[in-house]
């Protein structure tokens, strides 16, 4: 088979022009532009942007919008779930609450004051009801309470939204859906102030052990190694000691002070590998402090992975909260909390379940929220990732 031939005249240069040349060769672009080209283009990194979006605005902008506290106790509405089952008594509906109260609920689904009872009979185990002129017995012989007529029959049911409670109330008649917010509030709070935290002791720690390297590096990482080597927990349970304090302020404290050391391990890998390059020992050369090449120089050349770690951390900073309050050593009572709401929605689990799915289900939210962001960042930030 005859190889083809190639010969000089097929390698003449191109009669188009210069501005031809380059818009055939397309705009150039600088890195933060094509890093934020890649990103936007990222679905699930855009749908995580929408869900943070989303909860902050949630978390900051819904509790100025309700007549309810997150520590309103309203006992005549305990364990109100989100949907109501209501009885039908003429034009009106009735709901029998957990703890035996008959609340008279208007068309729309907006929960009324509890109706005053007409008297008890003990020896039949049931309230007595005047309700639109005629005689009902609510029966507390069984649980749930039953709704009846004279004659005994279990009146007929319907299902209607709960418009004054919309994700129903906890075991003590709380807002769950207020306390959703408040809990929001500071498991974001927790987790940018663990963040910035973070970033500032784990540059400047992990710069100044890669770049001087040696018997400093050495001593610096073994450092690291200990901090790292103790349980979360036990941290937190010295800080609430030695400060006296319990609450978010131990929480800041304890994941401040331990966080940083996964961002020094990366800085400090991106030095070691940085330092050698040609324009860092340019720039020794020409009479640059130390200060100067890790301000100007190596810092900002890793950004890229600065900036996915600690997008990564924000997730777990907000697990770690929420597990820390639910044990008990986070938010005390009765501040809310997703940890708190979380471990108060066990006693009622087997009756209201959905007190401990909507806590959870925002941990999870948030969770998976911010690691599409870093995914997606750490997609566009990786030149070997983009197609």
């Amino acid at each position: 088979m005859e190889m083809s031939q190639f010969v000089p005249n097929d390698w003449e240069r191109c009669d188009s022009g210069v501005q031809e040349a380059e818009h055939i060769a397309g705009p150039s672009t600088t890195f933060a532009q094509d890093v934020l080209y890649q990103f936007t283009h990222h679905r699930t990194a855009m749908l995580g942007v929408v869900l943070v979006a989303l909860t902050l605005i949630f978390a900051i902008v819904g509790p100025l919008l309700s007549e309810n506290s997150y520590d309103n106790q309203q006992l005549a509405y305990v364990s109100t779930p989100p949907l109501l089952t209501v009885y039908t008594v003429g034009d009106q509906y009735y709901y029998v609450s957990t703890g035996g109260k008959l609340l008279a609920v208007d068309e729309d689904g907006t929960l009324q004051d509890a109706v005053r009872s007409a008297g008890e009979e003990t020896e039949n185990k049931r309230y007595v009801y005047e309700l639109g002129g005629e005689t009902y017995y609510l029966s507390y012989r069984t649980s749930p309470y039953v709704l009846q007529n004279e004659q005994g029959e279990e009146l007929a049911k319907t299902h209607v939204w709960n418009r004054r409670f919309v994700l129903g109330t906890d075991y003590l008649g709380r807002d769950v859906m207020v306390r959703l917010m408040y809990g929001a509030r500071i498991s974001l709070t927790v987790a940018f102030v663990a963040t910035m935290v973070n970033l500032v002791i784990g540059i400047l720690y992990g710069s100044i052990s890669g770049y001087l390297g040696g018997m400093v590096d050495v001593v610096m990482m073994r450092i690291v190694d200990i901090i790292s080597s103790i349980p979360l927990t036990m941290y937190v349970i010295l800080i609430m000691v030695l400060f006296d304090n319990s609450g978010l302020m131990s929480i800041i404290i304890a994941l401040g002070s331990v966080y940083w050391v996964d961002m020094a391990r990366v800085v400090r890998g991106e030095m070691l590998a940085l330092k050698k390059q040609e324009y860092v020992s340019a720039a020794y050369t020409m009479g640059s402090s130390t200060g100067y090449i890790l301000r100007c120089h190596l810092i900002p050349n890793t950004m890229g992975p600065i900036i996915v770690t600690a997008t990564m951390q924000i997730p777990s900073a907000i697990f770690t909260e929420a597990f820390m309050s639910f044990i008990g050593l986070g938010i005390s009572a009765p501040m809310a909390s997703l940890g708190t709401m979380c471990n108060d929605a066990l006693e009622t689990l087997q009756i209201a379940p959905y007190q401990l799915a909507f806590p959870a289900g925002l941990i999870c939210i948030a969770m998976f929220a911010f690691n599409f962001i870093g995914d997606g960042l750490r997609d566009s930030f990786d030149p070997q990732m983009r197609k």
